[in-house]
């Protein structure tokens, strides 16, 4: 029999496991720190981005029709409905 007994293999497998998660959970923190003080510095560059979105959201929808019939097929596909039974009371380009 070997000198190193079963007890012994089992509380050091758990601490090893144990520390990789410690590990882990405090690499996540520095990353996320590290993320949140990028993200400061970010911001006058998302600001200047957003009017452009705004503009191009308020142009009109492309073969609207074509677009609501795809979307009410998919919809009826995934619920297993008929496709009758499916009424889209709005549609939004987003």
């Amino acid at each position: 029999m070997s000198g190193i007994s079963n007890t012994f293999v089992v509380v050091l497998g758990v601490s090893v496991v144990f520390t990789g998660l410690i590990c882990i959970v405090l690499l996540c923190k520095i990353v996320s720190a590290i993320c949140m003080l990028s993200e400061g510095k970010d911001k006058d560059t998302f600001v200047s981005a957003a009017p452009t979105q705004i503009t191009t959201a308020a142009q009109p929808i492309k073969n609207r029709q074509e677009i609501i019939a795809a979307v009410s097929a998919a919809i009826a596909e995934e619920l297993g409905a008929d496709i009758s039974a499916i009424r889209i009371l709005s549609f939004k380009k987003i």
